[in-house]
C-alpha cells in the first residue's frame, strides 16, 4: 500500500500550486451570480476548466440541464470518489450561500487530485449539482442514474464555523386543497360548504399537535387561496406546508398525523380534500463517523480547531445523496462567527482572506480524506459497511 501520509502532502501541496487558480474560479462565480436551473454561464466556465485538466464531462445528467459530470480514470483498480460542486445563487443577494466557495473549492479538489494521479488509485469525479437553493437536484440526479458508479461523495459548505456535526432537516412538502361548495353568504350559507374553514380548522389542529411532536420537529405554512369574494361562500381553498424533523424515520410518523389533522377538517365541514406533493421531499444528512472522523483528523492537522456543538444548517438536498452513497459534508469557515447564511453580511465575506483561508484549508482536508478512501482498503470497507447499517429498514 502506499504511503498515505506522504501522498496527502502532496495532495496539500497541489492545492497550493493551484490557489490563485482557485481563487480565480471562484471570484468569477461570485462575480456572475445565476439562479437554479439557469446557471448557463457557471455550467460552461466549470465544465471548461474540467476539460482542460484533462476530464471527460457529460453535460446535462440526470435529466438536468445545467448539471454535469466530469471523469477522470486513474488507470488502477480502486473506488470512484465525487466532488460535489453547487454553483446556483440566491435572488436578489447572489452568492450569500458561499457557492461560489463550494464550485471553486469542488471542481478544483477533483483537478488536484488527478495532478496526482499516479499516486492514487480508482477514479476521480466532478458533479456539477445545480439549483439547491430551489430544488431536490441531487436527489432527481441520483433516480436517473448521474451518480452511477461512485463510491463516496465530498464537499463542504461555507458558515461562520468550523463544524462536522451539521443538522440537516429532513422536510417534506404538502398541499391541501379542499372543495366544497359556493353559496351566498347571506342570502344562502347554509346551502354551502365552507372550504376556507377547512383550512382554519387545518391550522388550528396543527397547532394543537405541536404539543405531542419533538422539539426538532418545524411545522410551517400558508394560505394559497381562501376564497374570491367575502359575500360568497368559499368553494376552494389551499395551503401548503413545510414539515421538517431531524430524522426522517420520525418525519414520516409526523406527516401522516399532519395528514390526519386534514382529514379531521374535511370531515368537520363536509368538504373534499386532496393532499399532493408540491416538492420533492427531503433527507436528513446521514452521518458517516468514518468520513467525519478522517475529515477532522486532517483539518486539526492543518492547526484548526472544530467546534464540537450541533449547528442547524436547515434543508439541503444532499440529505438526498447521503441517503444514496456515503458523504462527508462539514461547514468550514469562510465567515466571522455569528454571521447567518443567506445574509448580506455573508455575502459581504464572499471574497475576503477569511473566506479564500476557509477554502483553501477546506480542500487540503478534503483531499486529503479522498486520498485515504482511495488508498487504505480497510477504511474503505468500513465507510461502506456503516453506510449500509445507516440505510437498513429505510
Amino acid at each position: 500500500m502506499a504511503d498515505i501520509n506522504a501522498v496527502k502532502e502532496k495532495a496539500k501541496a497541489q492545492v497550493d500550486s493551484m490557489k490563485s487558480r482557485i481563487i480565480e474560479i471562484a471570484e468569477h462565480i461570485f462575480d456572475n451570480p445565476e439562479l437554479g436551473q439557469k446557471e448557463i454561464k457557471a455550467q460552461k466556465y466549470l465544465m471548461d476548466e474540467l476539460r482542460k485538466n484533462g476530464f471527460t464531462v457529460q453535460e446535462g445528467v440526470g435529466d438536468l440541464e445545467t448539471s454535469f459530470r466530469a471523469d477522470f480514470d486513474t488507470g488502477k483498480v480502486g473506488p470512484t470518489v465525487a466532488f460535489i460542486a453547487e454553483y446556483d445563487a440566491l435572488p436578489k443577494l447572489g452568492h450569500a450561500c458561499h457557492h461560489h466557495i463550494i464550485a471553486s473549492s469542488s471542481v478544483n479538489g477533483a483537478i488536484a487530485l488527478s495532478k496526482i494521479g499516479a499516486q492514487v488509485c480508482g477514479k476521480i469525479v466532478c458533479m456539477g449539482t445545480p439549483a439547491e437553493e430551489l430544488m431536490d437536484a441531487k436527489g432527481i440526479m441520483v433516480r436517473n442514474g448521474a451518480f452511477e458508479g461512485i463510491d463516496a461523495g465530498f464537499m463542504f459548505h461555507g458558515g461562520c464555523k468550523n463544524n462536522t456535526n451539521l443538522i440537516v432537516l429532513a422536510v417534506d412538502g404538502l398541499e391541501f386543497s379542499y372543495r366544497g361548495k359556493a353559496a351566498h353568504a347571506a342570502a344562502a350559507p347554509h346551502e354551502g360548504i365552507n372550504a376556507l374553514d377547512a383550512v382554519i380548522l387545518l391550522f388550528n389542529a396543527i397547532n394543537a399537535l405541536r404539543q405531542q411532536l419533538k422539539e426538532d420537529v418545524r411545522i410551517h405554512g400558508n394560505i394559497l387561496k381562501g376564497g374570491d369574494a367575502v359575500n360568497i361562500i368559499p368553494e376552494t381553498a389551499v395551503a401548503r406546508f413545510y414539515i421538517r424533523s431531524q430524522q426522517r424515520r420520525y418525519l414520516n410518523e409526523v406527516v401522516e398525523k399532519v395528514k390526519n389533522c386534514a382529514r379531521g377538517a374535511a370531515l368537520q365541514t363536509g368538504a373534499e380534500l386532496e393532499i399532493s406533493v408540491f416538492e420533492d421531499p427531503g433527507n436528513d444528512l446521514l452521518k458517516n463517523r468514518h468520513l467525519i472522523q478522517e475529515f477532522e483528523e486532517n483539518f486539526e492537522s492543518l492547526g484548526e480547531k472544530i467546534d464540537p456543538a450541533p449547528f442547524l444548517l436547515g434543508s439541503s438536498d444532499v440529505g438526498n445523496l447521503s441517503y444514496h452513497i456515503p458523504v462527508v459534508h462539514p461547514m468550514v469557515k469562510t465567515a466571522e462567527d455569528g454571521c447567518a447564511l443567506h445574509t448580506q453580511e455573508f455575502l459581504d465575506y464572499g471574497k475576503t482572506e477569511v473566506a479564500y483561508n476557509g477554502m483553501i484549508k477546506g480542500m487540503k482536508a478534503i483531499l486529503m480524506t479522498a486520498v485515504r478512501v482511495l488508498l487504505d482498503k480497510d477504511f474503505f470497507q468500513k465507510t461502506k459497511a456503516e453506510f449500509r447499517e445507516s440505510v437498513s429498514g429505510l
